[in-house]
């Protein structure tokens, strides 16, 4: 016990090492705490999986949700609407796309049943918000395309995660009605935003009050637990909930809240102390979280491997000539549409769903699993690699070249 609680310690100084070195260097942090956890789980054995039992899930669940609550807090509704169509075309055809790549390459290389092979794909079809996040505020992004990869990342979450049950759901029944799968995932996203302003305007009412209580600088996170928990138990997206209450709490102004009587329009949801202790959440969350990514990733076969690396490879290189699209259009600068090309890493909801096909007795579970797991660290690890090379003038000098753009001044 005493060794386990030395660990922990260590481990808070040393991410605070690994976040200085981000700045300095542009190595991210969350690549070297997965390593770490790659050393003490798959290659040494010292801890497994198990042997978190639920609390790592746990740990992993309440980062995401802190990371997308403090994430909406600072998203500004100005620069969040001249960001929507951005958003949508981005999100939607870079899911559909790797959706295709991954398929292909699981029904050719992997030998793959068609749907098994879909299932891959589409496990694999977004973003993770708990690593898309946290680079994005390190890499300090202008505000729009920080604006399209935080929604990015939080919209793909939904869809991946509507998409495969729906595939389980064929699976198990023998065919699915497209309505109800649009209708699903309509639904999922739709009353999530709405479950979360409604909990946002609940709180705002409140707040006056409850700050009067004493030690109550945890008490909104404690709230967003709740509306999040709420809404995973009505069947909607808690992920969006807790996105859309963070935007509620510092735009209530904007939305036009101050209308209600009873919602004080000199109230301060959340002062500096309040984003204090939730960076300070988020901070110690994440570096726990990246750790047991590590802990829980699968080596599996050669030919698994092989096939993990050209579905990221292809993916990325879908993602740049996508980017050169958008960006054309959205007036992007030469690193902001570098860094958005970028930023296409699996993880939490990638490899949280992995896990499901096998336990449905899908026909090549355990590839699925294996495969996503090598994804998520390949993806991981390359985008990474490309954020810390990027500042090299031959790096900028290709993606200007492959993105259509000189290098301009905000690549200062």
């Amino acid at each position: 016990m005493s060794t386990t609680i030395l660990v922990i310690g260590l481990m808070v100084f040393f991410a605070h090492f690994l976040s200085l070195q981000f700045r300095k260097t542009n190595i991210p942090d969350v690549l070297v705490l997965m390593m770490v956890g790659i050393l003490i789980g798959p290659l040494l054995g010292i801890v497994t999986p198990a042997d978190f039992g639920k609390i790592g899930s746990l740990i992993a669940t309440i980062a995401l949700v802190v990371i997308l609550f403090e994430s909406g807090t600072s998203l500004n509704l100005n620069i969040l609407g001249k960001s929507l169509a951005t958003t949508g075309v981005l999100t939607l055809w870079c899911f559909a796309l790797t959706v295709i790549i991954v398929t292909l390459i699981g029904f050719t290389t992997l030998e793959l049943a068609l749907l098994p092979s879909i299932l891959l794909g589409v496990t694999l079809g977004g973003t993770s918000s708990a690593v898309v996040i946290p680079m994005v505020s390190a890499l300090r992004l202008s505000e729009k395309p920080a604006t399209v990869l935080v929604l990015e990342s939080a919209l793909t979450d939904v869809l991946c995660i509507v998409g495969v049950f729906a595939l389980l759901q064929m699976h198990a029944q023998g065919g699915i009605d497209p309505g109800r799968l649009i209708g699903g995932v309509l639904s999922a996203l739709i009353f999530a935003a709405v479950i979360g302003v409604i909990g946002g305007i609940g709180w705002l009412l409140v707040l006056g009050k409850i700050r009067d209580f004493p030690n109550t600088i945890s008490s909104t996170l404690a709230y967003v637990f709740i509306v999040y928990g709420a809404t995973e138990f009505l069947g909607f997206s808690g992920a969006i909930a807790a996105l859309a209450l963070g935007i509620t709490l510092t735009n209530f102004e904007k939305f036009g809240l101050t209308r209600f009587d009873r919602i004080d329009r000199n109230i301060v949801p959340l002062n500096e102390i309040d984003i204090t202790f939730y960076r300070e959440a988020v901070f110690l969350l994440k570096t726990y979280f990246f750790v047991y990514l590590g802990i829980s990733i699968h080596f599996g076969a050669s030919h698994l491997v092989t096939a993990a690396l050209l579905m990221v490879l292809l993916i990325f290189v879908m993602r740049l000539f996508l980017t050169r699209l958008v960006a054309r259009r959205a007036g992007y600068g030469l690193r902001d549409a570098a860094i958005t090309s970028m930023m296409v890493p699996k993880g939490l909801a990638a490899a949280v769903l992995a896990a499901l096909p096998l336990q449905y007795g899908v026909a090549g579970g355990e590839v699925i699993r294996d495969t996503t797991y090598m994804v998520v660290l390949a993806s991981i690890s390359l985008t990474a690699l490309l954020v810390m090379a990027y500042p090299l003038p031959a790096m900028q000098k290709i993606y200007g070249r492959a993105l259509g753009k000189s290098n301009e001044s905000n690549d200062m």
